[in-house]
């Protein structure tokens, strides 16, 4: 049986760092990795030593959750890793934003993520991981963000009771949840004319990020994986804090009032 990694979002940012450092943690008979370009899935290719699968598709149409389910049941192979990396955000005025934009980004951080897991759990066994990418905006409600932190904090709280959910059939669960990190997302998220999300206090590289995630899926028991110690404070700092105070805060980071 082939033992297989499959990787969504992998053509740029952290899913294209997940498929350059997962050698490193497991071995696989193949990689399947999965975004809308294929040029860049196929250049994945000589990077890693380990045969990538390109499988281009749109996760944020359910046909393409058909296709996945499909070449499983025709090839079934062992999930021995999902990494659900894809998703994008949009930071603006509400009334800025398109809601076919909102519809869409629910439906790739959301509806793709849970129908991706569920499609992949039947072929996976005792050993078997899942790394899902939440965000820093999981904890706290962030105006100006509020439709990305709410699809980032069903995706924590989904992953977190899906991990307890498995543990019977040692399949282990771990929900990502990143600051602010240097990759294409921003290209997508802050749109020529956008002010309403200018200050970033710190700003992590994808690789540092991602091998963080790595470590703790692989080294620990984890449910919940954070880079940095200046954003676990943070974390804390949200937990302990009445969220219209750290709502304030927030936005006066931002300068609105």
């Amino acid at each position: 049986m082939k033992k297989i990694a499959v990787i969504t979002g992998a053509s740029s940012g952290m899913g294209k760092e997940f498929v350059l450092q997962l050698p490193a943690w497991e071995s696989f008979d193949e990689i399947w990795v999965i975004a809308r370009r294929r040029e860049a899935l196929e250049a994945l290719q000589p990077l890693v030593n380990i045969p990538v699968r390109p499988l281009p598709l749109d996760l944020t149409e359910p046909a393409a959750w058909q296709q996945y389910a499909d070449l499983l049941a025709a090839e079934k192979p062992e999930v021995a890793l999902l990494v659900n990396a894809a998703g994008f955000g949009r930071f603006a005025l509400t009334e800025a934003v398109p809601t076919e934009v909102y519809m869409d980004m629910i439906d790739l951080n959301c509806k793709a993520l849970v129908a991706m897991t569920q499609i992949s759990l039947p072929y996976m066994k005792k050993g078997g991981r899942v790394l899902q990418l939440a965000s820093l905006s999981s904890f706290q409600p962030v105006p100006y963000i509020n439709v990305y932190g709410a699809t980032k904090a069903f995706v924590m709280s989904y992953s977190r009771a899906l991990n307890r959910e498995l543990k019977t059939k040692g399949i282990r669960m771990m929900s990502m949840n990143p600051a602010w990190v240097k990759t294409e997302f921003f290209d997508h998220a802050i749109k020529p004319g956008d002010d309403a999300v200018t200050y970033f206090n710190v700003m992590y590289e994808a690789k540092d990020v991602v091998a963080t995630g790595l470590h703790d899926l692989y080294r620990t028991k984890k449910d919940v994986s954070i880079h940095g110690l200046p954003i676990k404070l943070q974390v804390l700092g949200v937990k302990l804090l009445p969220h219209r105070l750290v709502m304030n805060i927030w936005m006066k980071q931002q300068k609105h009032k």
